[in-house]
């Protein structure tokens, strides 16, 4: 069974990440779906708008630990993790939360442009409990549209924050009962698909190249300050620990 899944109907994408049983964790094989989900995305004039959402009530607990303790790397050149987060489409892009949105699955629903969760939804950052940081975006894009306080409190605490409360700071667009994200995404998404599309892809690179989203000079910044956090002992400790159920014991190497 493919971990992605798409749909193409009524100038709208869905793409799906299928693998509730590790609770939608992206691997390498998700990341290169993801990809060329997006690819074909883009290549399609008759689809306006996408909406990206996990499967069994979860959208995506981030990065597939127990394939990065194996050396797979859950990212595709050029693109980034989940084959998404540094090079987000050209198209607008609406993200369906249910359940978690955790690490790099948050920096997946960050990579997106608008937001829809169910109430009952959560979002975070915990990378620095497992010894490693935020790399897909998230320590970029979180401080442009959270306060900076609030920011800095989810980026180095880890603690999640409440789909409520993102709501309340305009992290969410729409807040639906649990269980409605994907419906409310399609509701949104179909409000935009009844607009021209040219104008809303034009209008979509735009607005995000005002507040410099894509910014490659920005990636590229971070990658020297992070790249050392992803190879060290404590990377490798952190993920160990999360596999074995136990707490992680850190050296700061």
């Amino acid at each position: 069974m493919t971990p992605v899944r798409t749909e193409f109907a009524d100038g709208v994408a869905v793409f799906t990440i299928d693998r509730p049983e590790a609770r939608n964790a992206v691997n390498q094989e998700v990341a290169q779906q993801l990809a060329a989900a997006m690819d074909e995305f883009e290549r399609r004039d008759d689809i306006t708008i996408g909406i990206l959402t996990g499967a069994g009530g979860t959208f995506c607990a981030g990065m597939d630990l127990k394939a990065f303790t194996r050396g797979e790397l859950p990212s595709v050149e050029g693109r980034g993790f989940g084959g998404i987060a540094s090079a987000p489409p050209s198209k607008p892009l609406i993200a369906a939360v249910e359940g978690w949105a955790l690490a790099g699955g948050c920096e997946l629903a960050l990579s997106a442009d608008l937001i829809v969760a169910a109430d009952d939804a959560k979002f975070g950052l915990p990378e620095v409990k497992r010894g490693l940081a935020a790399a897909a975006g998230g320590l970029l894009r979180l401080p442009k549209i959270l306060p900076y306080q609030l920011a800095m409190e989810i980026a180095l605490t880890g603690d999640p924050i409440t789909a409520a409360r993102a709501h309340e700071f305009g992290l969410v667009n729409t807040l639906t009962p649990s269980g409605g994200a994907l419906d409310g995404a399609r509701e949104l998404a179909a409000r935009i698909a009844a607009n021209g599309p040219l104008a809303v892809r034009a209008t979509k690179q735009v607005v995000s190249m005002a507040i410099r989203y894509t910014d490659p000079d920005l990636f590229a910044a971070q990658r020297g300050i992070l790249d050392p956090v992803f190879v060290s002992d404590d990377a490798q400790e952190g993920a160990r620990a999360f596999a074995e159920k136990r707490a992680p014991k850190w050296t700061g190497h």
